[in-house]
């Protein structure tokens, strides 16, 4: 497979706090990538570093050998970076079909695609986005990112308070698009043992250096591992 993103040295932060360093990782075009670690360790920040909104600090990044680190960030969006933060940032005062087709793209992800990743969309289309619950609200802001048509998906925490069935319907989303429909992305994310369930690879941080990185597979089924970087015990485990 070619290679789609290259880390590379990357250190960054906020101000004058430098809050990731030295780090260095490569992903292929069609994987995906799990990016764990306690909070506070700069994960986030490894993402908004990748979207270009910190204080660079050294290294580089690039996407489909394309420099990236001097872009400003809707040139990085241009250049292919599909972002759901956090805060999910969809438009509120418009229906879900609006927040779609006001920002989509000419390409393979059309607003039918999306509804067919996510029913709830299509049936809760004419709803405001403040309508929506806090999962459909999620669905849309993973939709919207889509429609960009990305070659790179980031998705910073996205089951974060969510309801646990809403959790389980929004990870086989992620796992389809994933792995059936073989888009690249990079999943930060607190469900441990469900997240490494759907991707192909991990990458663990702590205080901002990755201590740790291999196959998903591998680290889901090393209950010493994730106790060391994460603390998931064997009794937590089934639950994260």
């Amino acid at each position: 497979m070619a290679e789609l993103l290259s880390v590379s040295g990357l250190s960054a932060g906020y101000g004058g706090a430098a809050v990731i360093q030295d780090v260095s990782f490569s992903l292929d075009e069609g994987r995906s990538l799990a990016v764990l670690g306690r909070n506070g360790m700069g994960k986030t920040t490894l993402l908004n570093t990748l979207v270009g909104v910190t204080r660079h600090g050294g290294g580089t990044i690039r996407l489909a050998g394309r420099e990236l680190t001097a872009l400003r960030p809707e040139q990085r969006a241009a250049a292919g970076i599909g972002w759901v933060p956090q805060e999910r940032n969809i438009f509120r005062s418009l229906t879900v079909e609006e927040n779609l087709t006001a920002v989509a793209r000419p390409g393979a992800w059309t607003v039918a695609r999306v509804y067919a990743i996510f029913p709830r969309l299509r049936e809760r289309r004419r709803n405001m986005g403040d309508q929506l619950s806090g999962g459909e609200q999620q669905m849309l802001a993973v939709g919207r990112a889509l429609v960009l048509n990305p070659r790179l998906l980031l998705l910073d925490e996205p089951t974060e308070g969510l309801a646990p069935i809403i959790v389980e319907e929004l990870l086989a989303a992620l796992a389809r698009i994933m792995r059936e429909e073989g888009l690249s992305a990079l999943v930060v994310e607190q469900h441990a043992h469900k997240i490494l369930g759907v991707t192909d690879a991990a990458i663990v941080i702590e205080g901002g250096r990755i201590v740790h990185a291999g196959p998903s597979a591998a680290l889901r089924a090393d209950p010493a591992l994730l106790e060391r970087h994460l603390g998931v015990t064997r009794g937590n485990a089934a639950r994260a």
